[in-house]
């Protein structure tokens, strides 16, 4: 059997959600690390607001496609039953200290490459040099030996409508009792909000929860393959982890890295990660260039430089470790309600304003 569509399609549209979604962060300043900033030192929830509102977007969309039966979840790396909590904590907070020494997360990183930020190249190579080493280098070695030996297992699936189903609730109603409470409550929570409404709130909320939701359809449901030709089993095309993919940029930057580096190996190929990687750089440079927003940016001083050095490195090293970014973890892993994504989140949030609250105090000694 074949796949719904061809791999070079798969990786064109691909590129296409991407391009979309760089666009929409350049236009609107779609911001994890900003959301976090604002809350900490001004009380301004708007951003925040704009991510929480492409969490719930990202639910129910998502949610729809699985109840549709276009899309399985439980096919995605983030419902294993394999909850390794250290893992999420450890990785979530390294990765919101990062964000924050590094000015922006790792997609955020890849938007200002987009708009002419030479900081952000340099966080990006270091990013993706961390993440690989993390993955398959000297970090790995701990990953896998300490932080990923805290772990226990829910044998159901470690997503919330898995464990209600392991309380006693009916499947069906546990997962929509889930969607409705966790996808809708986070919608409303943004929408009832009159003074949210604006173009750029709601375009950075829907578009971004929507563009998740496209790439699991992508991935999902025109990748999927019910027989590989090779190995007799189910496979999801152009993947690198063989699994349903969605918007994700730690691993991702690594791998693009691997690839250019490797060109000449013909058996490395461009992948739905790196596609979305590429089209995340020219969706958000194809709108600077549009609006004449495209600025050439460099390092104020040796301590900035140090400080986007740490910041790149821990976010490197934060989400391999957590299996994601706050986008990875904290969109695409959210919207298939998996715990692990919901402890990474806090995590990441949790490290981001605590840093924030640090240079804050440092600035007021300073000053």
């Amino acid at each position: 059997m074949e796949a719904a569509a061809s791999p070079n399609t798969i990786l064109w549209l691909a590129f296409a959600v991407a391009f979309i979604f760089g666009a929409i962060g350049q236009k609107t300043h779609f911001c994890t690390m900003g959301a976090v900033s604002d809350i900490v030192n001004m009380g301004d929830w708007s951003r925040m607001r704009m991510w929480l509102l492409a969490i719930g977007v990202a639910i129910l969309g998502s949610a729809a496609l699985h109840a549709a039966g276009l899309i399985d979840l439980g096919k995605s790396i983030y419902r294993t039953p394999n909850f390794t909590w250290l893992s999420y904590l450890t990785g979530g907070v390294s990765f919101g200290i990062g964000m924050v020494l590094a000015s922006g997360c790792g997609s955020k990183t890849l938007i200002r490459i987009g708009s002419g930020n030479l900081k952000s190249v340099v966080v990006f190579v270091v990013l993706g040099l961390v993440a690989y080493m993390t993955m398959r280098g000297v970090f790995g070695v701990f990953r896998v030996n300490v932080l990923e030996k805290a772990a226990f297992t829910f044998p159901g699936g470690q997503d919330v409508p898995a464990l209600l189903t392991a309380a006693g609730v009916d499947a069906k109603l546990a997962f929509w009792a889930a969607v409705l409470a966790i996808g809708g409550g986070l919608t409303a929570f943004c929408l009832l909000k009159r003074d949210f409404w604006t173009l750029d709130n709601l375009l950075g909320g829907l578009g971004t929860g929507l563009a998740v939701v496209a790439a699991w359809y992508v991935s999902g449901h025109l990748g999927y393959l019910p027989e590989h030709p090779e190995t007799l089993e189910e496979a999801f095309i152009a993947t690198n982890s063989g699994r349903m993919e969605s918007l994700t940029f730690v691993a991702p930057q690594a791998y693009t890295l691997e690839l250019l580096m490797l060109w000449s190996d013909t058996s490395r190929k461009l992948t739905f990660a790196i596609a979305t990687v590429l089209g995340v750089i020219a969706g958000s440079g194809a709108w600077a260039l549009a609006t004449r927003s495209f600025r050439w940016e460099g390092f104020a001083s040796v301590e900035d430089t140090a400080s986007h050095l740490l910041g790149a490195a821990l976010m490197g090293f934060g989400g391999v470790v957590a299996m994601g970014c706050t986008v990875g973890q904290g969109i695409t892993g959210f919207s298939t309600l998996a715990l692990g994504s919901i402890v990474t989140f806090l995590a990441i949030v949790a490290g981001a304003a605590a840093t924030l609250k640090f240079q804050y105090w440092r600035l007021m000694r300073e000053g």
